[in-house]
């Protein structure tokens, strides 16, 4: 496809990515399911490895696409932020329906809970612990994400690298202390509606921590590259808006489930 056209919108050449990707997650999630049910990971490992493969070609199309090609103009990053507002806001009700089934068990526990909240049996974390230890690393990434967004809209390469390796290490050494938390927890997700949601809310957002984290350690590589500028950079904006929303759903986590429900 011509790269001329008398409109400013990019219109994407054909591309396999999509029904990989499709492919690749189908296979994981029914791989999960066969794990689970027959202790088998193959099939889970298969589409692991599939979409990863199609992550890496979809990507790297992509930055061609942007960097090298110019097809990413004013009015298609613009259309990207849109999509990336939208994205987010489906990410918040994701994480409602998980507050919600939260709020509606521990402000009115059932008689099969004894009434109680907590239920009886389960040992919850002391939430001025590894939570509050956790919660400052991610208030602190939150700061270093938003130095070195400054930096690179004042052309600043070396905080700008700083920054952002700073907020890698940080996402990084989150997930091992809630993997720590996780092991050494007393009760396990199938121990009552309080192991339930505590898992759900907290495992999900480890996982966005995960995908933030990747995130930005791809821009990172990119900055690296010389592949930003001051006025074209949508790839580190969306994600440091990501990263801002995964701060923010941990200050509710922690409030909530942590502190409040303990």
């Amino acid at each position: 496809m011509s790269i001329h056209s008398n409109h400013p919108f990019h219109l994407v050449d054909y591309s396999p990515w999509p029904l990989t990707a499709s492919i690749g997650v189908m296979s994981t999630v029914t791989g999960m399911v066969k794990w689970f049910h027959q202790y088998d990971t193959s099939l889970f490992f298969l589409g692991n490895i599939i979409t990863i493969m199609t992550i890496y070609q979809w990507w790297r199309d992509i930055l061609r696409e942007s960097t090298f090609q110019g097809l990413h103009t004013y009015s298609v990053m613009k259309g990207m932020q849109w999509g990336m507002i939208l994205f987010i806001l489906s990410e918040i009700l994701f994480f409602s329906s998980f507050f919600w089934a939260f709020f509606h068990s521990s402000l009115s526990p059932s008689i099969e809970l004894g009434t109680n909240w907590p239920p009886m049996g389960i040992n919850t974390f002391n939430p001025f612990q590894i939570p509050l230890l956790n919660t400052v690393i991610l208030l602190t990434s939150g700061v270093t994400i938003t130095w070195s967004h400054h930096s690179l809209m004042e052309n600043n390469y070396s905080q700008t690298m700083q920054g952002l390796f700073f907020t890698v290490i940080l996402g990084i050494y989150f997930t091992i202390l809630q993997a720590y938390e996780y092991i050494e927890a007393s009760f396990t997700i199938a121990d009552s509606i309080y192991g339930s949601t505590f898992f759900m809310a907290t495992g999900f957002h480890g996982i966005h921590v995960l995908i933030g984290t990747t995130f930005l350690l791809v821009c990172l590589i990119r900055h690296l590259n010389n592949h930003f500028s001051k006025i074209h950079h949508f790839g580190f904006e969306a994600a440091a808006w990501y990263w801002h929303f995964v701060d923010i759903v941990w200050l509710f986590l922690y409030i909530s489930i942590y502190w409040w429900g303990e």
